[in-house]
């Protein structure tokens, strides 16, 4: 059930390591400050679990799945505008502002995505990397396949999107295409696509606007099919502890839609903040740290840390229904419940209230972001060790063994 939201925080609230699994194993002192406070002893039976995995799944995750897909078809025609003003040769700045503009929105929603990276998306991750494969990115990569398409054919056999590698495709490869600040291509002479560079701007911008086409047609059909493997896995979900749902009981569907909210701490925390700030503290000034940066060209970097905290919030709050608050509630532990909401909404603030992108802040004021990362930890070491004991929850694989 959603908490009330202080008025600044309601105004500024934008849009959007690999172990053993196991329990969290808490110690003597955990949740109580000093050891008075011993955690409450999950009494399973009594909260309506069901109605938390349903409401969760119909009007958290899946409304997110299906705008995403909205948002990518919008982009399609966005792009066909931009190649045709291109094309004509004349002020293409306009239509180039829209379509970045609709991918800044799609990009937006699929932060939000990225917590809820189960069943579809959590299988080995191979459906989510075609569609967004941060933190593995190349933009050489992307600037081979522009040339690729350019000629349709690679060593004499016809160019598929389709078979080729994630970073070459989805949202990550058309940042780069859209938001690039120059036509050059960036590989190494020897893997650069030949003459890239020599050719004039216009036509360079061109073959990239009609290979972006390619990528937005590919991106929406993987998100088509994310809809449809979801609706499936939703069922199963909804059906835990049912012939044939492959959930033994409704709490083992809790676990798999609380593992999401772990991309918090793993990809959040310490990719998105920790190793920009170990790397660039004080001096983000080129493009080898908007390389390193998530949406570094795009200067949507923060807006993602936002969204991504923004998903976590509506998940565990499940909006106006039965979220992880409820749970918590019930169990008897209501303090954490309204510790994490006020800490989250306290990070949310923190990240809206940025004066620049994450490359100037970097730059100017490190301790600013150190100062988000720390919010951010605040609320993933509550998760890890507090959430997990109260609710008699297994931690994910990723997250087992790490206590950063």
């Amino acid at each position: 059930m959603k908490w009330q939201l202080t008025p600044i925080a309601l105004s500024l609230l934008l849009l959007a390591g690999c172990g053993e699994s196991g329990s969290s194993e808490a110690g003597p002192d955990y949740g109580s400050g000093g050891g008075s406070n011993p955690p409450p002893t999950p009494t399973p039976g009594e909260f309506d679990q069901a109605e938390l995995v349903a409401n969760l799944v119909d009007n958290v995750i899946t409304p997110t799945f299906t705008s995403a897909q909205q948002l990518a078809a919008e982009l399609t025609p966005s792009l066909a505008q931009y190649c045709q003003a291109l094309s004509s040769g004349g002020d293409a700045s306009a239509a180039g502002g829209d379509a970045q503009q609709t991918w800044l929105a799609l990009m937006a929603q699929w932060q939000q995505a990225e917590l809820m990276q189960i069943g579809p998306l959590g299988s080995e991750a191979t459906l989510r990397n075609r569609i967004y494969s941060y933190p593995v990115v190349n933009r050489c990569a992307v600037d081979q396949d522009v040339a690729f398409f350019e000629a349709g054919n690679i060593n004499g056999n016809p160019y598929d999107i389709t078979v080729r590698t994630d970073t070459r495709k989805g949202l990550d490869a058309l940042e780069h295409l859209l938001f690039a600040p120059d036509a050059d291509h960036r590989c190494p002479d020897n893997l650069a696509p030949a003459g890239w560079n020599a050719r004039p701007e216009a036509e360079r911008w061109l073959a990239r606007c009609q290979f972006a086409e390619a990528v937005a047609a590919d991106l929406e059909a993987n998100l088509a099919l994310l809809q449809q493997q979801w609706a499936s896995y939703a069922e199963q979900l909804k059906s835990a502890g049912e012939p044939g749902s492959e959930f033994s009981d409704v709490h083992q569907a809790v676990n798999a839609i609380s593992d999401g909210l772990f991309y918090l701490d793993g990809l959040t925390k310490d990719a998105k903040l920790g190793v920009p700030l170990q790397g660039f503290a004080g001096a983000c000034l080129d493009e080898e740290c908007l390389s390193t940066l998530e949406s570094g060209f795009s200067a949507s970097s923060i807006d993602n840390v936002v969204n991504n905290l923004v998903a976590f919030k509506s998940l565990f709050e499940g909006l106006e229904g039965a979220g992880f608050d409820d749970y918590l509630n019930d169990v008897g532990n209501p303090e954490l419940a309204q510790r994490m909401v006020a800490d989250l909404d306290a990070v949310i603030v923190d990240g809206t209230t940025y004066p620049g992108p994450l490359s100037q802040v970097l730059t100017e004021d490190p301790e600013r972001v150190a100062q988000t990362q720390a919010g951010v930890k605040t609320v993933t070491d509550q998760l890890k060790v507090d959430f997990i004991s109260s609710l008699a929850l297994e931690l994910p694989p990723t997250a087992a063994g790490d206590n950063d």
